[in-house]
């Protein structure tokens, strides 16, 4: 008879910050005299360690964790931590198939029209590129916008074998202006921030100014605001 594999793993235990994984794993050996052997490891997966900003400053400076930062082009250009490493965990979608095509075409009409955001697939290379440029050893801070691809990120990299990596809990847009020494056009916790929503937003500035600005005229030139009404043309 064949030797029976069989694996079982045991929900996760939280603490404050930690979240620790035990695996079980019985696999088919080889048959020896009529008799099946089976192997069994035992194996404990890295913790992933999920801090805020200021717990996650302290990483860097104090235990020279290195940052990782998973986001699109887009948000990294706009604002990123200085001296990070930049692996998306996803890339900009170009398939060319049809049903790709038109799941591009409805997003950029919706999403990235009023959001900014760019139509993205996962990332084939991505565990493969931080092995590139890190050993299973190294201690890395795996920061997002809003800390849900950084802890997609940490589960690929926890299961690729990495043992040091901490998250920021929700990610930059909770990172107070002067936290980090960053690099780009805005802060980072507005890195996020693009598209109509944010066009609007200044449209909704320059409109206030323009009533506010007629309703000071108003009150305190009556006569001159009176004489502009009467050259108004006759509706």
């Amino acid at each position: 008879m064949a030797g029976i594999g069989a694996s079982c793993s045991f929900l996760p235990s939280r603490s404050k910050l930690r979240t620790t994984w035990l695996q079980f794993e019985t696999h088919p050996g080889r048959k020896v005299s009529g008799k099946s052997i089976c192997r069994r490891n035992l194996k404990i997966r890295a913790d992933v360690n999920y801090v805020n900003a200021e717990e996650a400053k302290n990483l860097i400076a104090v235990e020279r964790y290195a940052v990782l930062d998973v986001r699109d082009n887009s948000q990294y250009n706009r604002a990123h931590i200085k001296s990070s490493y930049h692996v998306p965990l996803f890339i900009e979608n170009q398939d060319n198939d049809l049903g790709t095509i038109i799941k591009r075409t409805v997003h950029n009409n919706f999403s990235g029209l009023f959001f900014g955001l760019p139509f993205t697939k996962q990332n084939p290379e991505f565990v493969q590129s931080v092995k590139s440029q890190f050993s299973p050893e190294s201690k890395l801070l795996v920061v997002c916008q809003e800390g849900l691809r950084s802890a997609a990120a940490a589960n690929k990299l926890e299961e690729a074998g990495f043992q040091n990596i901490a998250c920021i809990t929700s990610g930059l847009q909770t990172v107070k202006p002067g936290t980090f020494d960053s690099v780009g056009s805005t802060e980072l916790q507005d890195a996020g921030k693009a598209g109509l929503v944010t066009v609007q937003g200044k449209i909704s500035a320059v409109l206030g100014t323009v009533l506010i600005c007629a309703f000071l005229f108003i009150t305190f030139f009556p006569e001159q605001a009176e004489k502009l009404f009467q050259l108004s043309p006759a509706s």
